[in-house]
């Protein structure tokens, strides 16, 4: 994707798709973000199966809901939402140039589906279950959600025996793939801006992200002033290519900033970063017994787990789920890891940088009081970026149209306002037992002293939260 230049070209407002049947005959449903989303038959096959009514069992922001209680919405109403956003899209595309990429009606469905489907092979928990309780248990080996995606949709369609062209499933888990480390070679060379849509793993500004920011943001009770309206309408495909006016950088810089926002405030507050990790340690405890990492290969039964599996330890009676239960009782009454201080990586230090563990602040305390045990101690290495990283999300893919030429936008010809590091590595570390605070606060300091030579943390541990017992 990237911005072009055309004062001279107008867009005429859009209407909520075109498609050849009529809409007011297609079956809508009305959210709370988009308003009437109107369903196709096809994707109406897919909507109506258990796989993808799971969906509704998985809550969009996992345990935030926690932290912000209106944070209850769900994967399925994401879902529908991207779903709707790429039909737009799409849409648009074809209303304005249509002939010249010869877009059809196959392309409008097969990006419609990827949408849809985009997260049907989703974990529990928002991200916590493939980044933190996987790697815990599958010693090395990767596995992401959007290759489960792509398993579940062959599940779907065999299942259910669902009549669709073998050629659209084939490009739709390419499109569901196509920003993920597991991305497939592309079956068609030509249209290769329909991948930019969904999933864009050119520079991550697709229609996934629309929906979310907008829908976690009003879930939250959060203000939004990033308006993807503006950008969906003065989108236009060069270079095969999604590209954007030159002067609409400012807006596709609220959306990364606003996403990274999200990030510090809402995703990772210390206190969802604190349930989650005790939700993590309940799930390792409770895998040997339940078996929950086992049908992470097999669409016909991983399609079972949803966000109740807490519920299931909670209220099973088995003795080998106590340590489990104990925790989630913890959650239930508020006597959560304490969280005991935290430090930003110095920007000189993030090339180099290696996540922090257990074991370094337990190595890190000094002789003498309170002996620390490494699971006494639990640390998060947070990561918030823009979108790629380190690099700025404005460079390299803002490109101008006049004659067809392209060009980047570097950040210094847009605001020295605009910030010089695009990536922050956040290190916090929780006490498991609000008795150890002031110890495994002692500790975390001496790691910072060691590793930095001074204290990188902004402030002192509150001697108040040192002395809860």
């Amino acid at each position: 994707m990237g911005a072009y230049c055309n004062e001279n070209l107008s867009f005429s407002p859009a209407c909520n798709l075109s498609p050849s049947h009529d809409l007011r005959l297609s079956k809508h449903v009305h959210d709370n973000v988009h308003g009437n989303i109107y369903l196709d038959p096809l994707s109406l096959k897919f909507i109506d199966t258990e796989q993808f009514q799971r969906l509704r069992e998985l809550k969009q922001l996992g345990l935030t809901h926690l932290v912000y209680p209106g944070a209850v919405h769900s994967r399925f109403e994401h879902s529908l939402g991207v779903y709707w956003l790429a039909g737009e899209a799409i849409q648009k595309l074809k209303m304005y140039q249509g002939l010249e990429l010869g877009i059809d009606r196959f392309d409008v469905q097969t990006v419609k589906v990827a949408g849809l489907l985009h997260d049907v092979g989703h974990g529990p928990f928002s991200h916590l279950f493939e980044r933190e309780f996987l790697p815990k248990v599958l010693n090395g080996f990767k596995w992401a959600h959007e290759q489960m995606s792509a398993k579940l949709i062959d599940h779907i369609v065999d299942v259910h025996h669902i009549d669709v062209e073998s050629e659209m499933i084939k490009r739709v888990k390419e499109m569901i793939l196509a920003s993920s480390e597991f991305a497939l070679p592309k079956s068609a060379k030509e249209k290769q801006f329909l991948y930019d849509i969904v999933a864009n793993g050119r520079n991550g500004i697709d229609v996934d992200k629309f929906d979310y920011i907008a829908r976690d943001s009003r879930a939250c009770g959060l203000g939004c002033n990033f308006d993807f309206h503006r950008l969906m309408e003065n989108m236009r495909v060069l270079g095969d290519e999604i590209c954007y006016r030159a002067k609409e950088y400012l807006s596709i810089h609220k959306l990364f900033a606003t996403r990274a926002d999200l990030y510090r405030t809402v995703y990772t507050h210390s206190k969802v970063k604190a349930v989650e990790l005790m939700v993590v340690d309940a799930l390792l405890k409770a895998n040997s017994y339940l078996e929950i990492s086992s049908s992470i290969l097999d669409p016909s039964e991983y399609w079972k787990i949803d966000d109740t599996i807490i519920k299931t330890i909670e209220t099973a009676p088995d003795e080998e789920l106590q340590e489990s239960r104990d925790l989630i009782l913890r959650i239930r009454r508020r006597n959560l890891y304490q969280f005991c201080n935290e430090y930003s990586v110095p920007k000189d230090k993030l090339e180099h940088f290696k996540n922090v563990t257990a074991q370094d602040i337990a190595c890190s305390q000094k002789n003498g009081g309170v002996l620390l045990k490494e699971e006494d101690i639990a640390v998060c290495n947070v990561r918030i970026d823009l979108t790629r990283g380190r690099q700025n999300p404005l460079e390299r893919y803002h490109k101008d149209y006049e004659s067809d030429e392209k060009f980047p936008i570097p950040d210094d010809r847009i605001s020295h306002l605009l910030p010089t590091s695009y990536q922050d590595m956040i290190v916090r570390v929780y006490s498991k037992k609000p008795e150890l605070v002031a110890a495994v606060s002692e500790a975390f300091e001496n790691f910072q002293l060691k590793t930095y030579g001074v204290k990188a943390q902004v402030h002192a541990t509150p001697e108040k939260k040192k002395r809860r017992l």
